[in-house]
């Protein structure tokens, strides 16, 4: 495996995408600032390709125009426009995020997803929240106001301040964080709190988030997780707040529905971590030719490509607490967006019984963010992702979860549905 790094070093220099030690967010250089400034980056400055600058474009020409909702403002014009399926609502009751202050357990923040689009929404609020995932500039931040007369996405640099941190591999990206709260939705730090992707055991995850499931096969139960309760002090819980909410007629007060389904929450989840790994080796692809020697630099793109790998293949997964469903609806859409094999398979497909995904590799494999990585990074993820599904890397939290059906199917998957995939024999 070393040669292969060795090599993949060799082959990024020689296409100028060398990377850098990682430094945990630290300044790469005095006269440069943090990674976001650096020269190689100009988040703030360089034009954007994102969904969100794209269709700010097509309003701009007059070639796509928003009809205000006089409940909802513009929010459904917007999902539509970017295809967000409505049946993707998370809801957030703490009083984070750039509105708090319209956000409680009566009137959460609804958030809205796909692979590379967050919309958030709170009844009441002057604007609409994006969070849009450009494959070389990472998550760039837009608000919408609702009482505009002529509707454009604005992009706030603002947010930063927040959304690069520990929590996003210190890039700009999505913050996903269980916290304690009180009945007002008051976050409670002196309780503690905890980032949350699919590693996350399930009893740290959703605090200030309500939990909404299927009955079929089994209801969720409340307390197997951290949503929809408030806390007194350490000790004393109520979920009165859920209660409250699933009696207060949302659809009523603004809201698209009540649901704040598990399955969405378990992909968002998921989804945002790789999001932010993709970022982040992205940009430490890009500010390599600073001179660093060979050793730290193939050191820096092994753990961060192996991470990423590994994340890809839900090793260390935490396990589903019990069985639960999709919406119908909400899994149909997911499936019809992930390329299918010549047999129908896909990593689209969900399980919810023993853990997330039918066929557990991860479908932000299919994202620009990812093919858009420098060649040989990608060959070298995928050299570590096919010895980890082959058995020539030990992965033993990886391999108790997946049989060997199951790391034959995701091979074959792969080599079907990914061009630059490699062909590679398999042991089962």
């Amino acid at each position: 495996m070393h040669g292969t790094w060795c090599r993949l070093l060799v082959a990024v220099l020689a296409a100028t995408f060398a990377t850098s030690a990682l430094t945990s967010g630290q300044t790469h250089d005095a006269s440069t600032g943090v990674l976001d400034e650096h020269p190689s980056i100009q988040y703030a400055r360089r034009p954007t390709t994102d969904r969100a600058a794209k269709l700010n474009e097509e309003l701009a020409h007059g070639r796509r125009s928003f009809e205000r909702d006089a409940r909802t403002g513009f929010l459904v014009p917007l999902l539509n426009a970017f295809g967000v399926p409505v049946e993707s609502q998370l809801l957030v009751f703490s009083k984070t995020g750039v509105q708090r202050a319209f956000t409680s357990p009566r009137n959460p923040r609804a958030l809205f997803f796909d692979e590379s689009v967050v919309v958030g929404y709170v009844p009441g609020a002057p604007a609409i929240e994006v969070a849009a995932h450009d494959p070389q500039q990472g998550v760039v931040f837009y608000t919408l106001d609702q009482a505009a007369a002529a509707p454009t996405l604005t992009r706030r640099t603002s947010c930063l301040s927040c959304h690069v941190s520990a929590s996003t591999l210190d890039v700009p990206g999505i913050i996903v964080r269980s916290n304690f709260v009180d009945e007002a939705g008051n976050v409670m730090p002196q309780l503690g709190g905890n980032d949350v992707d699919h590693r996350t055991g399930h009893p740290d995850r959703w605090g200030g988030w309500f939990v909404t499931s299927n009955a079929a096969p089994a209801q969720y139960p409340t307390r197997a997780h951290a949503g929809n309760i408030t806390f007194a002090g350490r000790e004393i819980t109520s979920n009165q707040v859920f209660i409250d909410w699933l009696n207060s007629a949302p659809e009523t007060r603004g809201y698209l529905s009540s649901s704040s389904d598990v399955a969405a929450l378990l992909l968002f989840d998921h989804q945002m971590r790789a999001v932010n790994l993709l970022t982040r080796l992205n940009w430490e692809s890009r500010i390599a030719s600073t001179g660093a020697d060979a050793s730290t630099l193939n050191d820096a793109i092994r753990r961060l490509g192996d991470e990423l790998a590994d994340y890809f293949l839900f090793v260390d997964e935490a396990p589903l607490t019990v069985p639960s469903t999709a919406p119908a609806d909400f899994a149909k859409r997911l499936e019809s967006r992930i390329p299918k094999d010549h047999r129908g398979r896909s990593f689209g497909q969900l399980d919810l019984v023993r853990r997330l995904l039918r066929y557990p590799c991860s479908y932000m494999i299919y994202s620009p963010a990812f093919d858009g990585l420098p060649p040989g990074i990608r060959q070298a993820v995928y050299s570590r992702m096919t010895g980890i599904l082959s058995g020539t890397i030990d992965a033993p939290a990886r391999r108790a979860r997946a049989s060997a059906d199951d790391r034959r199917d995701i091979l074959e998957i792969l080599r079907d549905t990914k061009p630059d995939f490699p062909a590679v024999t398999q042991s089962r």
